[in-house]
């Protein structure tokens, strides 16, 4: 890939957003109602490619068995208000009450309180009981901790999720996880993320994640690039990483790890562009912030946004434009792309010729 010369000390190569790349219709075109959005990840199949984001604006348990039932599949933050408060009611509706500075500092009390493993139990089982797929996160930092409690009360996929996660954390404070060691000794799979480059994703791979979060999550919600000056332009990020897909599945003789992308998800045509790149899901956030039936009740945060000692994440408002269902399957009554966004997916592939998602990722796309 050509590099550019920022400066005669520093050459860089161009990357490409979302917003960088469009989708280039093919001469044959298909009904939407023939289109196929299943996906299948080790065991487990659905009918939607989306997972909702572990985040406590968008994620509770009841939205978790809401979304399972719709045919994604929802991934409860277990370090989140529901694992730290019986009932986080009323935190909720602080947390949208709060304004401007006062936000981050009383997000920063609210979180501190301990993580309980009841708490953890509790809520995975409930999400259980209801029949639908169970999905937990963790922190890196927090996994090996919390992991023995999270895989008893019955989880079906763990995601261990983070700004960026490698197989080669380093420290002189503290063991870190050895990522290979843990995920061959659990008995369920494993996605781990995020990560944005074709060698970090290679090495993920290769500790047996069934699925790699690319990109570093947060969305709308982080300011990491304000912050720490990291970003990730999410259209090379998921392309590098889907070549990391296809490199590792002839090395390893045929294991497919499934490449879902985490960030810069805003619009239903993102999650079309992400599947176009290489993508087999993807990790929404936003878009069910904007739900009424969202626990964040119009507003929007991740873990960034109360991190003790650096936060780099903002509690950003959205307008609520209609129920959780509404925004997945419709009808819309906006035209820009938030709501029925399974019906916007559908209509994308329907237009370029497409039935399945692992044959729309051959789509052609072109940088504007």
């Amino acid at each position: 890939m050509t590099e550019i010369e920022i400066g005669r000390a520093k050459r860089a190569r161009r990357a490409y957003s979302f917003d960088d790349v469009a989708i280039v219709p093919s001469r044959r075109t298909r009904d939407p109602e023939e289109v196929s959005l299943a996906w299948q990840i080790d065991a487990y199949r659905f009918e939607l490619p989306i997972l909702a984001a572990p985040m406590d604006s968008v994620m509770s348990p009841e939205t978790a068995i809401a979304l399972g039932q719709f045919g994604g599949l929802g991934v409860l933050n277990l370090e989140g208000l529901w694992t730290r408060y019986d009932d986080p009611s009323d935190l909720l509706e602080e947390v949208a009450g709060l304004t401007g500075s006062d936000a981050t500092r009383r997000m920063q009390e609210i979180y501190a309180a301990p993580i309980k493993p009841e708490l953890i139990t509790a809520r995975l089982r409930q999400v259980r009981d209801a029949g639908v797929t169970v999905a937990g996160s963790l922190s890196p930092q927090r996994t090996k901790e919390f992991a023995k409690c999270v895989v008893d009360a019955g989880v079906d996929m763990f995601v261990i999720r983070g700004t960026t996660v490698s197989a080669e954390h380093v420290s002189s404070q503290a063991e870190p996880l050895n990522l290979k060691e843990f995920i061959y000794e659990l008995d369920v799979p494993v996605i781990v993320g995020g990560c944005a480059t074709h060698q970090a994703a290679l090495h993920l791979m290769r500790t047996g994640a069934a699925g790699v979060l690319v990109g570093f999550g947060g969305g709308a919600a982080h300011t990491t690039h304000k912050v720490l000056g990291v970003a990730v332009a999410m259209a090379s990020a998921v392309a590098d990483v889907a070549a990391a897909r296809r490199d590792y599945l002839d090395e390893s003789g045929g294991r497919y790890v499934h490449v879902i992308a985490d960030g810069s998800i805003g619009r239903s045509g993102d999650i079309a562009k992400a599947i176009a790149c290489g993508a087999d899901a993807v990790m929404v956030g936003s878009p069910f912030a904007r739900a009424t039936d969202a626990p964040g009740r119009g507003f929007h945060w991740g873990g960034e946004a109360h991190h003790p000692d650096l936060p780099r994440g903002e509690r950003v408002e959205f307008e609520m434009i209609g129920t959780l269902e509404q925004i997945l399957f419709g009808p819309s009554r906006v035209a820009d792309g938030t709501m029925n966004i399974v019906g916007a997916l559908k209509r994308s592939l329907a237009t370029t010729g497409y039935t399945e998602l692992k044959e729309f990722q051959r789509v052609e796309v072109v940088v504007e």
